[in-house]
C-alpha cells in the first residue's frame, strides 16, 4: 500500500507542561502503520485522568510512543501494516492506546483494536476501551472477584467507577462505592451500587465494617494511592486483595505489614499504559469475549457525561479537574 508521507492531520498537542490552556489544536504528520499495526481514522476519543497528568508533565508516554495524549479512541480502519489479519479497511472499531487518541489519525497495534459493540454508536464507543480494560484486568484478571464477594470502588462516580459497578454486579458481587456528594452516590446506586459512602462526611472503614458485619471487603479498587493505603488494608477481609491503579492521594504511604499478614492479604499496583503489547492485546481479547456481550445485552452501559468537539479539549480537562464529571467525557473529531 502506498502512502503520501507529506500528508498531515490535526491533533491536540501539549505546548509545555501546565494547565488546560497549554493544549493546542495543531498540524502533525500522519502516522504510518508499522508491522502488526493499523492506522485508524479517529471519530472520537475520551478524556482520562492520565491525560491531565501528562499535560502537567507528570506522566510521560512510554518510549517510542507519540507525545499526543489520548489512551483510547473509536474510528474506522484506514490502513493495515504488514502481517495484520482479521481487520479490513473501513471496519468500525475502538482501540486501547498508549497515546495518540487526541488526533485525527492514530497508529495502534492490531491486537489492541476491537470491534465496536453492535449496540453502541461509534462516538460513545470511544469511552469504552480504557475503562473496560482497566476494570476487567484489575478487578477480574488480577483481583479474581467472584459472585458473592464484596468490591469497594473508590471514586464510584468516575469513568472507571461507573463501569466497575456494573461489571461487578454482572458478576454477582456486592458493590460499595465512595463519592463526594449525595447526588453522585444516588447516581451510583442507580447503576447498582449497594453500599454508599460519602467520603467527605463518613469514614469508609467504619461504614464497610458495619455493612459487612465486621468482615470487610474482598477486593478494593483504589485510585488514591498513598492517602488511603493503610485504611484500605484495614478494610480488607481475610484473603482480601487491594489493587492500586492511581496516585491521586500521593505516591508514598506507610504499609502495615503485620495487618496484611494477619489477613493473608495482597497489595498489587498496576499500570495499563506501560504493559507490553502482548498483555494489552490479551486484555482486549478478554473484553471482546466477556464484556462486549454484556454491553450488547444492555447489562453494562457506557456512562457518558458529555460529548465535546476536540477543539474544546481544554474545557474537558477543566471539567475533570473540577470533579463535576459523572462517567466519561468524549471528544469528537470534526467531520
Amino acid at each position: 500500500m502506498t502512502f503520501d508521507y507529506r500528508s498531515h492531520m490535526r491533533a491536540i498537542t501539549i505546548t509545555e507542561p501546565g494547565g488546560p490552556e497549554v493544549l493546542a489544536w495543531t498540524e502533525q504528520p500522519d502516522p504510518q502503520p508499522g508491522p502488526g499495526e493499523v492506522v485508524l481514522d479517529v471519530v472520537a476519543t475520551a478524556v482520562n485522568r492520565a491525560d491531565l497528568l501528562q499535560r502537567k508533565g507528570q506522566y510521560a508516554p512510554p518510549p517510542g510512543v507519540t507525545d499526543v495524549p489520548g489512551l483510547e479512541c473509536s474510528g474506522r480502519v484506514a490502513a493495515l501494516g504488514d502481517g495484520v489479519e482479521g481487520l479490513a479497511v473501513g471496519d468500525e472499531v475502538c482501540a486501547l492506546l498508549a497515546g495518540g487518541g487526541y488526533a485525527q489519525k492514530v497508529a495502534v497495534p492490531a491486537g489492541q483494536v476491537m470491534p465496536a459493540p453492535s449496540t453502541v454508536d461509534l462516538v460513545t464507543a470511544a469511552g469504552l476501551p480504557e475503562v473496560a480494560a482497566t476494570v476487567w484486568s484489575n478487578v477480574v484478571m488480577v483481583g479474581g472477584l467472584e459472585a458473592g464477594e464484596t468490591l469497594l470502588v473508590h471514586g464510584g462516580a468516575s469513568g472507571i467507577g461507573t463501569h466497575a459497578i456494573q461489571i461487578a454486579k454482572a458478576l454477582g458481587a456486592r458493590v460499595a462505592v465512595t463519592a463526594g456528594s449525595a447526588e453522585r452516590l444516588e447516581r451510583c446506586a442507580k447503576l447498582g451500587a449497594d453500599i454508599l459512602v460519602n467520603y467527605r462526611e463518613q469514614d469508609f472503614v467504619e461504614e464497610l465494617r458495619a455493612a459487612t458485619d465486621g468482615r470487610g471487603v474482598d477486593v478494593v479498587l483504589d485510585n488514591m494511592g498513598a492517602k488511603y493505603l493503610s485504611r484500605n488494608v484495614d478494610v480488607l477481609a481475610r484473603l482480601g486483595r487491594l489493587i492500586v491503579i492511581g496516585m491521586q492521594g500521593g505516591i508514598k504511604g506507610e504499609l502495615n505489614l503485620a495487618m496484611l499478614l494477619a489477613k493473608n492479604g495482597t497489595v498489587t499496583a498496576t499500570s495499563l499504559r506501560y504493559r507490553p503489547v502482548a498483555e494489552k492485546s490479551a486484555i482486549c481479547a478478554e473484553l471482546v469475549a466477556r464484556v462486549w456481550p454484556l454491553i450488547e445485552a444492555g447489562t453494562v452501559q457506557p456512562i457518558i457525561h458529555e460529548v465535546l468537539p476536540i477543539e474544546r479539549a481544554a474545557d474537558a480537562h477543566r471539567a475533570l479537574d473540577d470533579g463535576t464529571v459523572f462517567g466519561k467525557v468524549v471528544l469528537e473529531m470534526p467531520s
